[in-house]
């Protein structure tokens, strides 16, 4: 029996490391710039110590050397060069600049927030506390706050009558209502898509969704693609960004199934929805927008019923670990 259980803390040094090392190896960092405690800790919203360990780890990799003063300097190769003109001492060019972008520290936490908490919902609903969240991962209640709202944005959280946060157990009654929505707004999408779809855009879902076809064997991570490409890249071009506001709620369901796809691949012979939305390709590329949309409607009716029995069955082989800020709702 598979089980599913919970990390540890994720590091933040390591995090703001491994951010740093990216920009240094991709040039956004210059070599010769200067990195000191104070402003990594402030560009990534963490305390002085795990900045210290980022720029210890950074050097230990060999992408920064101690600076005489104080601070590291970044290297090129085995040679610092000078500072790159317009630098600050976090290696960020002057305010307005687009070309760096630092992973802030809600930023840096949220994956594993919003896995942790997806993978439970299909266990029970949870309360979650902010403030034993901020503790759990070291950083600040402004932080932990900034990941409750966009836990909020993806549809996963809610407040309840006392305003504090949950997340809704994906019981059926939840499905229900969460799949209706998406058949009554995903179609009207479509419709006002359908005129701005880029060229080539067709071409490419067809070619994806055959090689998954063809192929052998599927992986969770690809399902979720096909998904994601149908339901939202598609979806998205329709111009109308309220109703994509309204259309991100219910989709909720499509951050559930980045989860469920991985614990239930062998559940089917052969992916159901695959042909489903081969179907919904077809009628458009022939220009039938109508049958694209009611194709789109029973391919999502059926669905409902799918995500039944994958949170059914994940329920049946996941045991996950206690986490501090969340609490099981009871039932009742």
């Amino acid at each position: 029996m598979r089980s599913h259980t919970s990390p540890i803390a994720p590091k933040l040094y390591r995090r703001a490391c491994d951010a740093l090392a990216a920009d240094i190896a991709g040039g956004i960092i210059a070599p010769g710039t200067r990195l000191t405690e104070t402003a990594v800790a402030g560009r990534f919203g963490i305390s002085r110590a795990p900045a210290r360990q980022a720029l210890a780890e950074l050097a230990r990799l060999g992408h920064v050397r101690k600076a005489e003063a104080r601070g590291y300097d970044v290297v090129d190769g085995a040679a610092p060069q000078a500072r790159s003109p317009g630098t600050d001492a976090a290696g960020a060019p002057p305010s307005g600049d687009p070309k760096i972008h630092f992973l802030s520290s809600w930023e840096l936490i949220y994956p594993d927030i919003e896995i942790e908490i997806v993978s439970r919902t299909s266990l029970a609903g949870w309360r979650i506390n902010e403030a034993l969240l901020a503790k759990h991962y070291g950083v600040s209640r402004t932080v932990a706050r900034d990941v409750v709202a966009r836990l909020q944005q993806r549809g996963i959280v809610q407040k309840d009558d006392k305003g504090r946060w949950h997340a809704p157990a994906l019981t059926s009654q939840h499905i229900d209502e969460l799949y209706e929505l998406r058949w009554v707004l995903e179609p009207l999408a479509l419709e006002k898509a359908v005129p701005r779809l880029p060229k080539g855009l067709l071409a490419r879902m067809r070619a994806h969704v055959e090689a998954a076809l063809a192929a052998t064997e599927v992986d969770g991570s690809t399902l979720d693609a096909l998904e994601q490409e149908l339901h939202v890249e598609l979806l998205g071009h329709c111009g109308n960004a309220s109703l994509m506001r309204a259309i991100s709620l219910p989709q909720a369901l499509l951050v559930a199934h980045h989860f469920l796809y991985r614990w239930t691949s062998e559940l089917f012979d052969t992916e159901p929805f695959l042909p489903e939305h081969l179907d919904i390709i077809a009628c458009l590329e022939r220009g039938d927008t109508g049958a694209a949309g009611a194709a789109l409607v029973d391919h999502l009716k059926i669905s409902r019923q799918r995500a039944m029995l994958r949170i059914q069955a994940v329920a049946e082989i996941i045991r996950p670990d206690e986490l501090p800020y969340l609490e099981r709702l009871e039932v009742g």
